[in-house]
């Protein structure tokens, strides 16, 4: 199982880290049997699994929820755990709460997002033996603030913050950062001025590694085709013919068969 030694020896032997979302036991199950890295149960299940705008949705409870059920799935996988929106800005108590709950709930690591006021934080979960993934660039738990989801840092004022946050942030203990929605130049420049790896989404392939939400890479929703997105399946397409000819098949009498029936 990949961990956070193998994390770093791959960056270091200039091998490339994958890392894909996952929120529930079945897909858990595929992914366990899959050639990918390690799984992020992010807070993005608010929007994916719940059908909520933002990750701003998010709860410990859902994110406990989530966890588990991937977390009976994989048996080979290094498992992160997203802490929900204002986790981390509510006290140390409600933090450590927090991640308590979820490294409890078979997370391996947790992933804060930000820096700045929350290095205090991240140093505190680190120091306290719990492996932490920082994460930079579109913080999609200030997308309020943001504006929107947008790129970060092609100003230079706001790509040297970002740079100093990558830096504050590794100083701070933690053992990779997500780059999200950042130029390529950017995170490239990111990556090669820390020592810990990157794992990018939409910020280019310099980065150590990417990440990507399961349902998106498998093609399930038509009508979300961001730039930085492959799709690997038309998953939409091959769900909804395989439900059509179901119900052709009920529909004409051809299911179940003398050989489907007891």
């Amino acid at each position: 199982m990949t961990n956070i030694e193998q994390f770093k020896k791959m960056q270091t032997n200039g091998q490339k880290i994958s890392v894909v979302t996952c929120y529930d036991f079945w897909s858990a199950k595929i992914i366990d049997q899959s050639n990918v890295d390690a799984v992020l149960v992010g807070d993005s299940s608010a929007m994916v699994m719940h059908g909520f705008k933002t990750t701003t949705n998010a709860t410990l409870e859902m994110m406990e929820l989530h966890v588990a059920a991937v977390c009976r799935g994989i048996k080979n996988k290094f498992i992160i755990a997203d802490l929900p929106f204002l986790a981390h800005r509510k006290g140390k108590k409600w933090l450590m709460n927090g991640v308590d709950r979820l490294i409890k709930a078979g997370a391996n690591a947790v992933k804060i997002e930000g820096a700045g006021d929350n290095l205090k934080m991240i140093s505190h979960v680190v120091n306290s033996g719990i492996p932490v993934m920082g994460h930079i660039g579109l913080t999609p738990q200030s997308v309020n603030q943001l504006g929107g989801f947008k790129v970060q840092g092609k100003e230079d004022k706001s790509s040297e913050k970002l740079l100093q946050d990558a830096k504050d942030l590794e100083k701070a203990g933690v053992f990779a950062i997500v780059l999200e929605l950042v130029p390529e130049v950017l995170a490239e420049k990111i990556t090669e001025a820390i020592n810990i790896p990157t794992i990018g989404i939409g910020a280019g392939n310099k980065t150590s590694g990417q990440v990507l939400v399961l349902q998106d890479l498998l093609g399930m929703d038509n009508e979300f085709n961001p730039k930085f997105l492959r799709k690997y399946l038309a998953g939409f397409s091959l769900i909804t013919e395989a439900l059509n000819n179901y119900d052709s098949d009920v529909k004409s009498k051809s299911f179940p068969s003398i050989t489907e029936s007891y």
